[in-house]
């Protein structure tokens, strides 16, 4: 019995000591690319999937986007990435941020519901920061999430380390 309470505590103490987001189902969405092609986190079942949030414009987006291509390369067909943006980003802003930093990835658009939903955005909380990552295992459970403040979880190692444990 004080096994099982302790054990309880424990698994307990580790889904809170992670991201705030983490250990829920990842909402659904169908938001469209430049080309009006439209993407839903179903259609990436069975690979882990790292949903950005972010916008063109913003320094530590730019900084996180050579990261995400460098983990991309890493893993290959086993990660899937979905950059998400809203106003004022817009196809040519994407196309050119794109192209700077070589990224082969859809952006998606949205209009705002998409990105409060995963930010869980309320009149009592109604604060957007960029960037901001959700790590998505391959039955489509948020596993990890990293906000701007996160410096450390925002680099190629401490990332490449959470993949690990979810392309198994």
């Amino acid at each position: 019995m004080k096994k099982m309470i302790l054990l309880s505590l424990l698994t307990a103490a580790l889904v809170m000591a992670s991201g705030e987001y983490s250990n829920r189902r990842a909402p659904g969405f169908s938001l469209p690319d430049s080309f009006y092609q439209q993407h839903d986190p179903q259609d990436y079942r069975g690979r882990v999937l790292i949903v950005d949030i972010m916008t063109t414009h913003c320094p530590e987006c730019n900084k996180l986007a050579d990261v995400l291509v460098e983990l991309k390369g890493k893993y290959r067909d086993k990660l899937a990435v979905l950059s998400v943006v809203t106003m004022p980003d817009n196809p040519n802003t994407t196309d050119q941020f794109k192209k700077e930093h070589k990224i082969t990835w859809p952006f998606l658009f949205d209009s705002g519901q998409m990105i409060s939903s995963y930010l869980r955005v309320t009149p009592s909380n109604p604060e957007v920061h960029f960037p901001h990552i959700f790590l998505i295992d391959k039955d489509g459970m948020i596993r990890n999430d990293f906000g701007p403040t996160d410096e450390k979880g925002l680099t190629a190692e401490s990332l490449a380390a959470e993949i690990d444990k979810l392309v198994k």
